[in-house]
């Protein structure tokens, strides 16, 4: 593709933000506190429309129920929009109530799968007030030990549960369903592969999709390839994006390995699903627990936009003709020169024919606004994990 095709294809790329990102984190020994954090769901929405504002490319930001609660969403929308961005992806949270310490959807109490499917209705409620239409289930259920529990019976548990949710959608709404390999359970857990939540989503029918956080495999594995597979069979529905180097460590996206990160926008390019249309919903999933919330969130979308740039820039006909005629090193070298382009001037153009500056992260440093919110949101309580 030319830099200036490219450059059609970039202005209507889209990269949701994560409401989470914006509070407080940590390791698991301790949350770090840093001046001027969001202390309620509103002024999280404030931080990411700060970040929409210099990068152009983040209009929408994802919710975390409980942990975004409010008395009146129409209020929030609204506020969203008056900010400059849109209320996006919901995600329901079955890790932090004591009755889910042995399992939620999949928990051999039927009134626990009772009240953890009653939470994803809830969770649709907030979806139809704010006018979003993907539901985002990470399920943290699993064993610790074999003979703990029957792993066939809580794969049947599990699929009467998400069929109960399923029924629930407007015709207009997803079900995006997440898996994770390990962690917070250690032998098994209920969706440990994206061929476990694409068993699921066949199971339940044309609105379930999978969401693919590239932080939630073993070491080693091929991403892209899972990337191609989904989308052969139209089921990848989403990206959590983040980067990770032992296990899911929530990083900036592209930080411990951007190579991988291009790999897999190279996969996405060449299947057509960068269109707004495609279905595929990029978002990031990230926690700051040592660098301040609004710069991390500017640095991964800068990452995912550079990233995206070089995967365009591949010479797709040098790229099949090599492939076709056999020349390992020739085809292996049309990717490594995408990759080795320097694609900060097209993106400093992209920005700058936005009105933006062509830098954002440094842009926003110099704003001042880091330092003023600093100032100003003094008392409260600071959003945090699980607030």
């Amino acid at each position: 593709m030319t830099p200036a095709a490219a450059l059609v294809a970039l202005a209507d790329q889209t990269i949701e933000l994560p409401s989470w990102a914006f509070g407080n984190s940590g390791t698991r020994f301790k949350v770090f506190g840093q001046p001027g954090v969001a202390r309620d769901p509103f002024e999280k929405l404030e931080d990411a429309a700060m970040v929409h504002r210099y990068t152009g490319v983040t209009p929408a930001v994802s919710l975390h129920i409980p942990w975004d609660l409010v008395d009146d969403y129409g209020k929030l929308a609204a506020h969203a929009a008056d900010s400059g961005v849109r209320i996006g992806t919901i995600n329901s949270n079955l890790f932090q109530d004591d009755e889910y310490r042995l399992g939620s959807l999949t928990h051999a109490d039927p009134a626990v799968r009772r009240r953890a499917v009653e939470h994803h209705a809830q969770c649709i409620e907030v979806m139809r007030q704010t006018g979003s239409t993907d539901l985002k289930i990470w399920l943290p259920d699993g064993t610790n030990y074999p003979g703990q529990d029957d792993l066939r019976a809580r794969q049947d548990r599990l699929a009467d549960s998400l069929q109960q949710v399923y029924a629930m959608l407007d015709p207009d709404m997803r079900i995006l369903l997440e898996y994770k390999f390990f962690e917070p359970y250690f032998y098994a857990m209920d969706i440990p592969d994206w061929g476990t939540s694409l068993v699921h989503c066949l199971a339940l029918g044309e609105q379930a999709q999978v969401v693919l956080d590239t932080g939630h495999h073993a070491p080693g594995t091929n991403i892209e390839f899972i990337v191609v597979q989904l989308l052969r069979v139209g089921r990848l529905g989403a990206f959590d994006f983040n980067s990770r180097n032992y296990a899911d460590d929530d990083l900036i996206v592209g930080s411990a390995d951007p190579f991988q990160l291009f790999r897999i926008m190279n996969e996405i390019v060449a299947a057509d699903a960068l269109r707004p249309d495609s279905g595929v919903n990029f978002m990031l999933d990230q926690c700051h627990n040592i660098e301040p919330k609004i710069p991390g969130q500017i640095r991964s979308v800068v990452n995912v936009q550079e990233a995206t740039a070089k995967a365009l820039l591949v010479d797709r006909d040098a790229l099949a003709e090599a492939q076709t005629a056999g020349d390992v090193l020739g085809a292996h070298g049309v990717l490594m020169d995408a990759y080795s382009t320097d694609v900060r001037p097209l993106l400093a153009e992209l920005r700058e024919s936005k009105g933006l500056d062509p830098d954002p992260y440094a842009a926003y440093a110099r704003s001042g606004h880091q330092e003023r919110i600093a100032r100003e949101r003094v008392g409260g309580q600071q959003a945090s994990w699980g607030a």
